[in-house]
């Protein structure tokens, strides 16, 4: 690239082979890009939404209409396409679902400010009108909202089921979503009048094998681990459970140190000597009362076999995650060395035993009292289904832990959207000026989640729009797309609900990840990149015209 002419020598100021975009050229190819990841996944939103088949380059295949899942696996490259796929992991982070929606809606953004731009609307002015149709779209969802508290259990579990609905765990939905609840509910903590939900105490164990009805929720812990040896008991009942991060096994000493036998008596003291230790490190765990051991390090051998003799339930090598979350579903401490087990820190579970799933053998403590971490066994026929099934289960368990944390809930089938729509464009008239005119666009767009809802279940998306229209003006604030009645219905009555954090964490991000990309006016490539003077992986071929610079 040459810069101005001096003294009729042209100033090379990039690399020689680097490409360079600019003005309504760099934001028409970066729009495209977004919209062009938008579409790939739009078919898949609602309860009629497709799947995707997605294989990788090592050939496994993931079937799924879960819109972060098909973002990951797809590996896009185009640096504002990737913008999108951030936006649909922000939203699979801070509230588990409604991946497909954020995604959707920053694509439809950019869409309509194409438009925009073609009217020579300056981008600055689009994200000016955005912002406020932001913030307009937050108060408004903010009034339509509907409270929900940890009494409310069935209106949490109609929030999983919507969650479920269009993914292949919709068969076993009622039943799973009761799972949800009970889980969400189990591990959650009231904190000055808030409601605290650390996701990280749920575990989701999946094993394929069985029908999907065999899922079951395990008020305790599953751990992939077996017991250490064949002589322990497989079940303990009212299990006193020790939890160790220490090992029962001789250290080697620190410094290099040489230990001389000069005949076959100390030999056989040495050899005794280790064994007397072992056997009191194993007392040790007897005298407090233990008889389930939990280890977070090595186990000798010989420990092993006197633990046996004891009839103590043992398991090495065990997680620290799962350490920290077997105390708090059992009450009990991990103890840093042997001489710290007291029996006022040992956890209580009814039950501990090792079952074999899948041909894997397992450990499950159940029946712990009030635990505060629990266990989700998810089962399904094949890997596939089990796979999806824990995606289903992923987004209903998020979707209940952010209606709690927040405390409301908002009517599902796009009738949010078309609320907001409305609200939108009767602020745009009071606001006047060209920021009306993005104000309008946001509305617009808003619009693209119950017209997609339609669309995918073979109604007829324009009367949809009109018919919701019309409800939305009669004051029927909770009117969507009923997909199963091909209609327009109160959703509210329906019971189809969603957590009021999936439409602000959507609408949040998708407008300033539109924002962020209308803001481009230069997109540079360095040569580096792609090895050569062509554009790099996942660039479309030319970039507009860019060979020729």
């Amino acid at each position: 690239m040459n810069g101005q002419q001096y003294g009729g020598q042209p100033i090379y100021i990039l690399p020689e082979g680097a490409l360079r975009e600019q003005g309504k050229s760099a934001q028409k190819q970066n729009i495209a890009a977004a919209k062009a990841v938008a579409d790939a996944i739009r078919t898949t939103l609602g309860p009629r939404g497709m799947d995707k088949m997605l294989t990788d380059s090592m050939g496994d295949v993931v079937i799924t209409n879960d819109g972060v899942t098909i973002l990951e696996e797809m590996e896009i490259q185009h640096p504002a396409a990737k913008m999108i796929v951030e936006v649909a992991k922000t939203q699979d982070d801070e509230v588990g679902d409604g991946t497909t929606t954020a995604a959707v809606l920053a694509g439809t953004l950019l869409k309509e400010s194409e438009a925009l731009i073609d009217q020579n609307i300056h981008p600055t002015i689009i994200v000016q009108g955005f912002r406020l149709a932001k913030e307009t779209c937050l108060k408004a969802l903010d009034k339509i909202a509907i409270p929900v508290t940890l009494k409310d259990t069935d209106v949490l579990r109609e929030i999983a089921m919507t969650a479920m609905t269009g993914k292949n765990a919709e068969a076993a939905k009622d039943f799973l979503a009761k799972i949800a609840v009970d889980a969400v509910v189990a591990v959650s903590e009231t904190e000055n009048g808030k409601v605290v939900i650390d996701l990280d105490n749920i575990k989701l164990e999946k094993k394929h094998g069985a029908s999907t009805d065999n899922t079951e929720l395990v008020r305790g812990l599953v751990i992939d681990k077996e017991r250490v040896h064949t002589g322990m008991p497989t079940k303990v009942r009212e299990a006193k459970i020790a939890l160790i991060n220490a090992a029962l096994e001789i250290k080697e000493t620190e410094t290099d140190a040489a230990i001389r036998i000069t005949d076959p008596s100390q030999m056989q003291a040495f050899v005794d000597q280790e064994e007397k230790t072992l056997r009191n490190m194993v007392d040790k765990v007897v005298a407090s009362g233990a008889n389930t051991l939990f280890c977070q390090k090595g186990l000798d051998d010989l420990a092993q076999h006197f633990l046996a003799k004891n009839g103590i339930y043992t398991v090495r090598r065990v997680k620290k995650s799962d350490m920290d979350a077997l105390a708090r579903a059992t009450g009990g401490k991990v103890a840093m060395t042997l001489d710290d087990i007291e029996s006022s820190d040992l956890g209580y579970a009814g039950l501990v035993e090792e079952v074999k799933i899948a041909g894997e053998a397992m450990t499950f403590v159940r029946d712990c009292k009030e635990p505060k971490a629990v266990s989700i066994l998810v089962r399904g026929g094949t890997e596939h289904v089990v796979d999806e099934i824990h995606r289903a289960m992923e987004d209903a368990v998020g979707g209940v832990a952010s209606t709690l944390e927040v405390g409301k809930a908002v009517a599902g089938g796009g009738s949010p959207e078309a609320e907001l729509a409305r609200e939108l464009r009767r602020q745009a008239d009071k606001v006047g000026g060209r920021e009306q005119l993005a104000i309008d666009a946001f509305a617009n767009a808003l619009e693209i989640i119950p017209r997609t809802l339609a669309e995918s279940a073979g109604i007829d998306p324009i009367d949809t729009l009109v018919e919701l229209r019309n409800q939305h003006d009669k004051g029927v604030v909770s009117a969507g797309v009923d997909v199963f009645a091909g209609k327009v219905s109160d959703m509210a009555k329906l019971k189809v609900l969603e957590p009021l954090k999936i439409k602000t964490q959507a609408i949040s991000s998708a407008a300033e990840a539109a924002e962020m990309i209308l803001r481009i006016d230069d997109v540079i490539v360095a040569s580096k990149l792609s090895g050569g003077g062509g554009p790099p992986g996942g660039m479309p071929p030319g970039m507009g015209g860019m060979e020729g610079m």
